[in-house]
């Protein structure tokens, strides 16, 4: 985490938070009954974790964001939302999926919210995502397809072909791509491209 955080710092990139169900043989994507005293302590100190590194380099927290199978049950689960978002520092934004129980938690519990999209995550037809065990290839127009139909029209295409309007609101949006999935830095490198030229599009082409 040391090493993590000085090299965010020596390349100028925010750093967040990423606490996940404490099942460390499936990576957090299985799901656990915990309380929510359990969920909200995990939560703390999870991020406390990484907050005593940050505050050694004098750097700030910028956001967190729910892993893995944790991030569904909230989705899901208005008191597994309500009890995760109770462990996150005071005025610090997450990052979760819109149009669910983690928006609707993050509003009533007064903590900035941030919708995201995902580069390399499938939906269901009921807008969940489908969280894998083990990340499975992409090709890359896959990706550009998959990204850019999120970007311009607010919408996704599901595992069973079904279109899925995604509510974004006026949201900040964020972009998920995860280090695991094979080939990562194409995958990082299309959505970046996708983004990019929607930005100089949306600004008249600057």
């Amino acid at each position: 985490m040391q090493e993590t955080v000085r090299n965010c710092a020596a390349h100028n990139i925010k750093i967040g938070a990423h606490p996940g169900l404490p099942d460390l043989q499936g990576f957090g994507r299985r799901e656990m009954k915990l309380s929510p005293e359990e969920l909200t302590a995990i939560t703390i100190y999870q991020v406390g974790a990484l907050k005593g590194f940050l505050d050694r380099e004098n750097l700030p927290l910028h956001h967190v964001k729910p892993h893995g199978v944790l991030y569904g049950m909230m989705c899901r689960d208005y008191e597994v939302a309500k009890a995760v978002m109770l462990g996150i520092p005071k005025g610090v934004p997450v990052f979760g999926l819109a149009g669910t129980n983690m928006e609707k938690a993050a509003r009533d519990l007064g903590i900035p919210f941030w919708a995201e999209l995902y580069g390399d995550v499938k939906y269901r037809a009921d807008g969940s995502l489908v969280i894998e065990r083990k990340k499975q290839a992409w090709e890359l127009e896959e990706v550009e397809r998959h990204v850019s139909q999120q970007v311009l029209t607010q919408s996704v295409t599901a595992v069973d072909g079904t279109v899925v309007e995604l509510p974004l609101g006026d949201y900040p949006v964020t972009i998920c791509c995860h280090s695991d999935s094979p080939g990562c830095v194409g995958i990082i490198g299309k959505t970046r491209e996708v983004v990019d030229r929607f930005n100089r599009e949306r600004d008249g082409g600057s």
